[in-house]
C-alpha cells in the first residue's frame, strides 16, 4: 500500500507540473506578466509563479480564477491541459477546431449549422 501511495504522489506532482507549465504557456501567449495574471485572477503574483513552477497544487476554485484571468473557461483550460483522446468523428471535429484560431470556430459553427439544417430539411 505504501508503494501505491508513493506512486500516486509522484503522479500528482507530475500533473501539478503539467498544469503549471500549461498556465505559463497560455499566460505568455496572451502577453500577460505574472503580475497582470495575478491581478486579473485576483491572486498574488508570487502565487502565480509558484503555480507555474509546479510548487503549488490548485483548488478547483483557484483554477477557475486562473482560467478567468486567462479569459477562458475551465473546459477550454482542461482541454489544453489534458485533451481527450477521442478517435470518433466528434473527436476529429474537436481536434480540427482546436488548432485553428478562435475566429474560425465561429465560421465553422455557421457552416455546421447550415449543413445540419440542410440535412434536416431534406428528410
Amino acid at each position: 500500500m505504501v508503494h501505491k501511495a508513493k506512486s500516486d504522489q509522484k503522479a500528482a506532482e507530475a500533473f501539478v507540473k503539467i498544469v503549471g507549465d500549461r498556465i505559463r504557456v497560455l499566460r505568455t501567449e496572451k502577453g500577460l506578466s505574472q503580475e497582470k495574471l495575478g491581478e486579473l485572477a485576483e491572486l498574488n503574483s508570487n502565487y502565480i509563479g509558484q503555480i507555474e513552477r509546479g510548487e503549488k497544487s490548485l483548488s478547483v476554485f483557484t483554477l477557475k480564477k486562473v482560467a478567468e484571468g486567462l479569459s477562458m473557461s475551465l473546459e477550454e483550460l482542461f482541454r489544453l491541459i489534458d485533451p481527450a483522446d477521442r478517435t470518433d468523428a466528434l473527436g476529429e471535429i474537436v481536434e480540427l477546431l482546436s488548432v485553428r484560431p478562435t475566429q474560425e470556430h465561429t465560421k465553422a459553427l455557421v457552416v455546421l449549422k447550415a449543413v445540419l439544417d440542410w440535412n434536416e430539411n431534406t428528410k
